[in-house]
C-alpha cells in the first residue's frame, strides 16, 4: 500500500514540475515578475478648432455689406440702441458671453470682420448657402439656421457697435 501511495505522490509531484515550466521557457514568452516601465507617449490628435472659434478676419460674407469703418472710439448712443435691438431680436437665441441655440458675440470682432457680422444680421440665408464658415456654424449648431429679423442697415450696425462694447 505504501508503495502506490508513493508511486502517486511522485508521479504528481513530476506533473507538477512539469506543468510549471522553466524560468528558459517564461522569458522566451516575455513573462516576468519585475515591474517594467514604458516609454511611450500617447499620442493625442489635436482637436479641431470649431466654426465658432475660428479665426476669419478676411472673409466679408455675401450681402449688401461690403465696406464698414469702425471709428476709434464706440458711438454709445448707437451702442445703446445696438444693445435695445439685441434684447429684443437676438436673444431667443443668443446670450453674450457663451454658446445657446447660436454662438455667443462676445469677442466676435476678434474673429470676424464688421461686414461678415452685419451680412450675418442682414442676410442670413444666403451666408449661410455660400458662404464656407457659415455653414460650418450652421453645422456646428445642429442645423439650426439663423432666423433673419428684418433689420435694418441702421439697427444691424447698432447692434454691431453694441458688439464692440462686449467685454
Amino acid at each position: 500500500m505504501k508503495t502506490t501511495t508513493l508511486k502517486t505522490l511522485m508521479t504528481l509531484l513530476i506533473l507538477l514540475l512539469i506543468s510549471c515550466g522553466g524560468k528558459e521557457e517564461k522569458k522566451k514568452a516575455g513573462f516576468s515578475y519585475e515591474k517594467t516601465t514604458t516609454t511611450e507617449k500617447k499620442v493625442t490628435k489635436a482637436e479641431p478648432v470649431t466654426a465658432s472659434k475660428r479665426i476669419d478676419l478676411n472673409d466679408k460674407g455675401v450681402g449688401p455689406i461690403k465696406s464698414v469703418e469702425l471709428g476709434d472710439e464706440i458711438d454709445q448712443t448707437m451702442a445703446t440702441h445696438g444693445e435695445d435691438v439685441y434684447k429684443k431680436m437676438c436673444t431667443a437665441c443668443h446670450r453674450v458671453d457663451k454658446k445657446f441655440i447660436g454662438p455667443a458675440p462676445l469677442g466676435i470682432l476678434e474673429r470676424r470682420t464688421p461686414e461678415w457680422v452685419m451680412n450675418m444680421i442682414l442676410n442670413p440665408e444666403e451666408m449661410m448657402q455660400k458662404n464656407p464658415l457659415a455653414k460650418d456654424l450652421l453645422t456646428e449648431f445642429n442645423g439650426a439656421p439663423m432666423a433673419n429679423q428684418n433689420l435694418t442697415e441702421v439697427e444691424a450696425r447698432a447692434v454691431l457697435e453694441y458688439f464692440r462694447t462686449l467685454k
